[in-house]
């Protein structure tokens, strides 16, 4: 009997929702771009707007026509229960891949980068969840109109780089709580987030051929909002900027459908592949799906990959070749020897046995 069409689409929607979560445990490859982030500005953080609201620091995307642009920190409206985990560039086989930013009920790993105000490279120091309330760190978040507060020192890292592993990058590997992070159930950025990415990608003045590493817009009080009093310039770049030696479509490196665990930080050594940003109206690449984040956005969307969620890459195993001999030239390859096959061994078919002729006997 036939599966009814509406059946069948609704177990199709069933697999791909699942699926999708599934893909955002992991960090997808998708991007790879030869040249490095800038590195961070130097802002300060505009005031919260109003309780339940958390802080999303700010990072460098990318635009496959016009190179890197600045993403401006801003505050967004939590989920109630989840942190956010924000996303990194990291270096490895001789490019820099994104690694997506995610919400989860920890905060995972994001790549040791000091993105400031309370995201010093590991965990997050500028608040935390009491309940249904947000309790801020007046120590290192801009807070005046919040009653939900509470003071802890936090040692400040002055270091500005934008990126995890390569030359000059930071050299961090995930802690044993970051890894446990990465296996909970993440929630890809909110839509705010998303809009506030497409939102600067358009902003022409955001990009580092504009600004040089310091832009205008470093960070906003709202997702969105590039115009008004919750507007902060950045004070300075994280370094001196270095132009680029070639164009961003020249920078831009081939797209690969590959997937690794995102606790796995990009480092030299390492032989995972970039991962995807979010993709943008303005990103002409390919970004493998998510579901994640879903994100990270940590309920496990992915992150752990954690998501991945922290991130192991999946390798295929290798064929066995044969050992060399004097028969192969070296400049051969050697193929995959054949597996052996069992014997098989001749099964006897058995037929039915006749069956017995019934004795003429009394009837019922």
């Amino acid at each position: 009997m036939k599966m009814h069409r509406s059946v069948r689409w609704l177990v199709f929607a069933v697999m791909i929702l699942s699926l999708s979560a599934l893909s955002f445990a992991q960090v997808a490859v998708g991007i790879s771009v030869r040249v490095a982030p800038p590195a961070l500005p130097v802002y300060a953080q505009p005031i919260c707007p109003g309780p339940g609201h958390m802080w999303t620091p700010g990072y460098w995307a990318w635009n496959d026509d016009a190179g890197y642009y600045w993403v401006p920190g801003t505050w967004v409206v939590a989920p109630v229960g989840l942190l956010w985990t924000p996303g990194y560039w990291g270096f490895a086989d001789g490019a820099y891949g994104w690694h997506r930013g995610y919400w989860g009920p920890h905060i995972g790993f994001y790549g040791g980068v000091n993105y400031g105000f309370g995201y010093g490279g590991v965990g997050f120091a500028g608040g935390e969840w009491r309940g249904h309330s947000f309790y801020y760190n007046r120590s290192v978040t801009n807070i005046t109109n919040v009653t939900t507060v509470y003071n802890k020192t936090v040692i400040v890292n002055e270091n500005h780089v934008a990126f995890n592993g390569g030359k000059g990058g930071v050299s961090a590997r995930p802690t044993h709580e970051e890894e446990m992070a990465e296996h909970e159930h993440h929630r890809e950025p909110l839509a705010s987030q998303s809009h506030h990415e497409r939102m600067a990608s358009q902003n022409k003045q955001n990009f580092a051929s504009a600004n040089h590493g310091r832009p205008a817009i470093a960070a906003t009080a709202k997702p969105g909002e590039f115009k008004g009093k919750g507007i902060v310039a950045a004070k300075s770049a994280g370094a001196p900027y270095k132009a680029p030696a070639m164009s961003p479509k020249q920078a831009r490196g081939p797209s690969t459908p590959a997937t690794k665990h995102a606790s796995t930080p990009a480092t030299a050594n390492n032989k995972s592949k970039p991962a995807s940003r979010p993709s943008t109206p303005s990103n002409k690449s390919n970004t493998a799906s998510n579901k994640a984040n879903g994100s990270h956005p940590n309920n496990v969307s992915s992150n752990k990959a954690q998501n991945t969620v922290h991130r192991d890459e999946t390798r295929a195993a290798k064929t066995s070749a044969p050992p060399p001999s004097s028969s192969h030239p070296a400049s051969q390859p050697h193929q995959s020897a054949p597996k052996s096959s069992p014997a098989l061994k001749p099964v006897a078919q058995h037929q039915s046995a006749p069956k017995p002729v019934p004795k003429p006997g009394k009837g019922r």
